[in-house]
């Protein structure tokens, strides 16, 4: 009978993966809390299980002092050597209950300690899973799906489970009960009451991971790809780069006649893939990102907060914002910058209104009572053009441009002042230009509703070296409606990055 307790005790450690030593642990403690229960006392109750014959012993834990004040927790010298108990180092005794009345435990404690084996067993087996999967987020695993639960679904992973949040999944799959998934890991909740292995159909490492596996290349480390970014369900752009000048990283992603993209496009049931080269450029890398649009060119507004500006060619601009504004939304993300797309008609009236502006405070500032030829020569010097400069510098910013004194810094403010308030069209300037920024904003919502798909270009764009291979994957794709492959903006790199668009553009290109 011993050997048998000993015996289930290693069968359910094995089949649960859990260390002996921990179910004994267990079962000690669900004695001691039994026998507590059983004896209704305050005494510090433990027990010791036996390997050797299966036997469990209760025992009461008392401290030797040589006056009682608790006799449930103390013990005298004397009483301790009248029952031959030799304290241990912390001057404690263990003082044995009798196996009789252990017998009599009863339904009620035996119970409770049934719950404590089953609850010690249950967080020695989470404590293991946690154990061996936290070490493994961003690894992509197999699994079957079990069960639907408000939206998420549990994924049979095998020894465990793992559940699909409904925030992980892509709005353009659906699942049945017993189908297979591939899905990557993203986290591990220790303390979560159901599965604790969370899972994503979405997450970008997905992507990689699939790309990985498809791409020998990838997998030995000749093509890096270096930023992915997905609109789940529906595109994604992904930029690679090659480590050996003769192997072309679009083409070895997209395969001969698209075979290696196409399996990925399958797997993620029809999202489109655009495949860009890296470039360490900024110019060049956002000009790839945003293929298949044509980029006239780039230029940087601002580099501290990482904005610049694009300008395309009129029937360019709707396919550089894509649908709803998502092509330019991928580039941004892909890039890390926030991009500010420009038809070249709008930049020429822009163009055009600064010239006119310049020309207008020109003479403006030449028409300044009582400021001389010379004091306007180092006004404009100082960087001031205008007299909503001047009035913004103020006296003390005049009074730092080198030639000028606070008195004539104060007669340029008042003569600036002056011709501010009397200007005739100030009050109807400014309203035409609110007008005028309503009307144009007006359009641009209108034509947001209304903007077409972008054609499906050659997969890979211009970044393919033109190889037969990828000759041959170009015209496969294109014959077979393979998104176009732009241009790809590293999420990882500012997921936070804003797009903006001008106010002739269609499409959501505004701030996403």
């Amino acid at each position: 009978m011993s050997n048998e307790i000993f015996q289930a005790i290693e069968a359910v450690g094995r089949e649960k993966g859990i260390d002996v030593d921990i179910i004994i642990q267990a079962v000690e403690d669900a004695y001691a809390a039994a026998a507590k229960k059983h004896f209704r006392t305050n005494e510090e109750l433990g027990a010791r299980f036996d390997r050797e014959t299966g036997q469990v012993d209760v025992f009461a834990r008392k401290r030797v002092t040589e006056e009682i004040a608790d006799p449930d927790l103390e013990i005298t010298t004397e009483q301790a050597e009248t029952l031959a108990l030799a304290p241990n180092d912390d001057g404690v005794v263990e003082i044995l209950k009798p196996r009789e009345d252990l017998l009599q435990l009863g339904r009620i404690a035996a119970q409770a300690a049934k719950q404590i084996i089953f609850q010690k067993v249950r967080e020695a087996e989470r404590d293991n899973i946690y154990r061996e999967y936290i070490g493994r987020v961003g690894e992509m695993i197999n699994g079957v799906v079990k069960r639907f639960e408000r939206g998420n679904i549990v994924i049979d992973l095998g020894r465990t489970e793992a559940v699909l949040p409904k925030k992980e999944q892509s709005r353009a799959e659906r699942y049945s009960q017993g189908d297979r998934i591939r899905a990557v890991i993203v986290d591990v909740d220790h303390n979560a009451k159901g599965p604790q292995v969370i899972i994503s159909r979405t997450d970008e490492r997905l992507l990689m991971k699939l790309f990985e596996m498809e791409v020998p290349e990838i997998y030995d480390g000749t093509v890096i790809i270096e930023r992915a970014v997905r609109d789940p369900g529906d595109r994604a752009k992904v930029a690679v780069r090659s480590k050996d000048r003769d192997v072309d990283p679009v083409g070895a992603c997209v395969g001969m006649k698209g075979s290696r993209v196409q399996s990925i496009i399958r797997e993620l049931r029809g999202e489109k893939i655009d495949i860009v080269q890296f470039s360490d450029d900024v110019n060049t890398f956002v000009t790839n990102s945003l293929n298949p649009a044509k980029i006239n060119r780039v230029q940087i507004i601002d580099n501290e907060n990482r904005i610049l500006e694009v300008v395309v060619d009129d029937e360019q601009l709707s396919l550089a914002i894509g649908k709803k504004g998502q092509n330019v939304r991928l580039a941004s993300r892909l890039s890390g910058w926030r991009i500010d797309i420009k038809s070249e008609q709008e930049k020429k009236r822009e163009v055009e209104a600064e010239m006119e502006r310049m020309a207008r405070d020109a003479r403006e500032m030449e028409g300044l009572d009582g400021v001389t030829p010379k004091m306007l020569e180092r006004i404009t010097g100082a960087g001031l053009h205008g007299v909503e400069q001047i009035l913004e510098a103020g006296v003390e910013g005049l009074s730092q441009v080198p030639g000028l004194g606070p008195k004539s810094a104060e007669k340029i403010v008042a003569a600036a002042q002056a011709m501010y308030d009397t200007r005739p069209d100030r009050e109807e300037a400014e309203r035409l230009a609110r007008e005028s920024e309503e009307a144009e904003e007006a359009a641009r919502r209108a034509a947001e509703t209304s903007l077409p798909e972008p054609p499906a270009e050659e997969l890979g764009g211009e970044e393919a070296s033109g190889e037969a291979d990828e000759t041959f994957a170009d015209a496969a794709l294109e014959a077979e409606g393979t998104p176009p492959a732009g241009d790809v903006d590293a999420a990882q790199a500012n997921p936070a990055s804003e797009v903006s668009t001008g106010p002739q553009q269609a499409g959501d290109g505004e701030d996403v």
